[in-house]
């Protein structure tokens, strides 16, 4: 008979590709977890990986046992949580994974209001400007900026009209000059963050219905993006930040908005790997964030 922690460790060491780091993640010693993988091998009489002493791969027969593997394993989670949600109050454990400087600035006092509401819950929070990967990471649901057609995903929008604005400090614009064309952006400061070894230096804007490009000159430039804000609050230079991050700042004066209407679209959405794991927890988050994200967007200056 097929174990289900053996069939949750099949589907976890093919996302991390490692025997060993399936095993830290459900606290088992690298041993226990090729053990498992060989008596879910002996069950179903055919081999699932290809192992070497640098690498562990799926077979073809794996790749097609992985799917059904994940339609098990969400149907039962599907069915966990249909009985959690007739029971009332929220419980178990809700993994939320956030971009930095959202889950500093926004995220972090809703957040806790919520696990206020819902004591019985446990909320791990990780916050990273690396693009999580909800099929491979350990999260429940991801925060994600951007637009998403992967049929794969599936999202609950959060702030459909969110959008990036160009953001300088009032002393930089004193001293520097506000500019007054997209253009003349590559005269200024450019405060810029790295991801995955790529530097975000071509600004895209939207200008009568087309895509408008501008490559920036960097002043300063860091892997975190919350740092990207604080230089800009400093008086350092000039930001291209999702509104969402600055819109405190620019409302109480420490940033001003520039050429806010031609900002680039990037939506805010709750983002997961499939429809069933929308627990009640997940919907219940979503409820309670999306009419305050989107407060914040009704703020988007339109000049």
């Amino acid at each position: 008979m097929i174990r289900l922690d053996d069939l949750g460790l099949f589907v976890r060491t093919a996302a991390l590709g490692s025997f060993s780091a399936a095993a830290r993640e459900a606290n088992l010693l690298p041993g226990q977890a090729s053990a498992a993988i060989k008596r879910l091998e002996r069950e179903l009489d055919l081999r699932l990986f290809v192992r070497s002493t640098r690498t562990l791969r799926l077979t073809t027969e794996g790749e097609q046992y992985l799917e059904t593997a994940r339609e098990v394993l969400d149907t039962l989670h599907a069915g966990h949580e249909r009985l959690r949600a007739a029971d009332g109050p929220l419980s178990g454990v809700l993994r939320v994974a956030a971009p930095s400087d959202l889950g500093r600035n926004a995220l972090l006092p809703w957040l806790t209001e919520f696990r206020a509401a819902h004591p019985a819950l446990v909320l791990r929070l990780f916050l990273s400007d690396q693009v999580t990967d909800v099929f491979r990471d350990p999260v429940d649901v991801a925060f994600r900026l951007g637009r998403f057609e992967d049929a794969r995903y599936v999202t609950l929008p959060l702030a459909p009209a969110n959008r990036r604005v160009l953001v300088a400090s009032p002393a930089y614009l004193a001293a520097r000059g506000r500019p007054q064309s997209l253009d003349e952006l590559r005269q200024h400061d450019g405060l810029l963050y790295t991801l995955g070894g790529r530097t975000h230096d071509q600004w895209a804007f939207e200008v009568d219905g087309r895509r408008q490009v501008v490559p920036m000159r960097a002043a300063l430039l860091s892997d975190d993006a919350e740092i990207t804000r604080r230089w800009a609050v400093a008086g350092q230079g000039i930001a291209y930040k999702s509104w969402l991050d600055v819109c405190d700042d620019v409302r109480d004066g420490r940033l001003v908005a520039l050429f806010a209407q031609h900002g680039e679209s990037v939506p805010l959405h709750l983002v997961c790997p499939h429809r069933k794991q929308f627990s009640p927890a997940i919907r219940q988050l979503h409820a309670l964030l999306r009419p305050r994200f989107e407060a914040l967007t009704d703020r988007l200056p339109t000049g």
